[in-house]
Parts: C-alpha cells; sequence; structure tokens
C-alpha cells in the first residue's frame, strides 16, 4: 500500500498507549497515584506541536 498524502495519516489506525514519567516511575495511568502525583501531573506545563 502507498502513502498518499492527501488521504492518510501518518501512524492512521495504529493503537498506542501512552507512558509518562511522573514522579520518577514510568506510568500508562494515574488511577493508581495518590493526590500529590496527580496533582503534579495535573500542574505541569503541557506541550504540543504546532500545526
Amino acid at each position: 500500500m502507498k502513502y498518499n498524502p492527501e488521504t492518510n495519516l501518518v501512524g492512521e489506525g495504529v493503537k498506542f498507549e501512552r507512558i509518562r514519567r511522573i514522579t520518577g516511575y514510568l506510568v500508562g495511568t494515574v488511577d493508581r497515584f495518590n493526590d500529590g502525583k496527580r496533582a503534579e501531573e495535573r500542574d505541569r506545563v503541557k506541550h504540543c506541536t504546532a500545526k
């Protein structure tokens, strides 16, 4: 299958899991974190790429 930039997006249909480093731990979700660790994640500056 050829890539066509007009109809296809890079990575389209590929499943991935987001992994973050919070307080020295690599985590996928913060559901097991206490309030302090959740607050640290919430207060971080979020960066994104310009389109």
